[in-house]
């Protein structure tokens, strides 16, 4: 498959399992990506193991001046932004809402609002200069429902719902399209972190009870998801902008 030949992409969270899986399928389909994260070491592992259709550049994506950065790069190295996969997220702590701290909350929120909201300020301009694009944030089914003990994230991902929907009418003008794909729980690094935050003492049993209050009756993959993404970043869904896409088995359905 070549959907995104001569097309350029930026993916955040590059160095997470969503991340990884979602930029090794833009190269695999023909983009030049730009990798970012925070863990600098990982970007570089992954960029070598990529090949020469990468760059890699680590930014806090909270901070404006790193998104910066990270764009001068890309236009640096190919000139243009085709594609931007917001998808860089933390998860906070597992913790009643009564005794969340301060400082956690403010810094999800830095990570997964701001971040998302330096990344369509700063590349929407870009875009439409270009003649359009397409913007996917990864928020989650926590973005469409509440969840106790996490209501940081929660909030998080129910905000970058909002950022979508009101930069998909404002971006429509210039053929710029902005959705959201909204995962159920994803056999990844933050998954381990919050089943351990649920219960310290047996996650694993944390892991079996929520895939089975799944209807699929399991997790979903890094890859279930990165195949959301790359349709919503191509062509193919041309008509698609303001929509939240979930990937979750039918979690959301019930």
């Amino acid at each position: 498959m070549s959907r995104f030949k001569d097309k350029v992409a930026i993916v955040t969270g590059a160095a997470g399992g969503i991340g990884t899986a979602a930029a090794t399928r833009l190269v695999d389909e023909g983009a030049r990506v730009m990798l970012v994260d925070l863990d600098a070491e990982k970007l570089e592992q992954l960029a070598a193991s990529l090949g020469d259709s990468t760059r890699w550049c680590s930014a806090d994506v909270g901070n404006a001046q790193d998104c910066q950065n990270y764009l001068d790069q890309t236009i640096a190295a190919w000139g243009k932004v085709d594609v931007l996969l917001a998808n860089a997220g933390i998860e906070g702590v597992v913790m009643p809402l009564a005794q969340y701290p301060l400082e956690t909350f403010e810094q999800v929120m830095k990570v997964n609002v701001h971040g998302v909201w330096n990344g369509l300020q700063q590349v929407m301009p870009i875009m439409a200069e270009n003649g359009g694009g397409s913007i996917v944030i990864t928020s989650s089914v926590a973005g469409l429902q509440g969840a106790a003990g996490m209501s940081a994230y929660v909030t998080s991902k129910h905000a970058v719902v909002g950022l979508m929907r009101s930069a998909a009418i404002e971006g429509a003008a210039d053929n710029i399209r902005v959705n959201t794909v909204n995962p159920a729980p994803i056999e990844t690094r933050m998954m381990r972190s919050l089943e351990q935050g649920i219960n310290p003492g047996n996650p694993e049993a944390v892991h079996d009870q929520m895939g089975k209050a799944i209807p699929f009756g399991r997790y979903g993959s890094a890859e279930e998801v990165a195949s959301m993404l790359l349709y919503l970043a191509s062509d193919d869904s041309s008509y698609c902008t303001g929509g939240t896409y979930t990937v979750d088995g039918a979690m959301s359905s019930g």
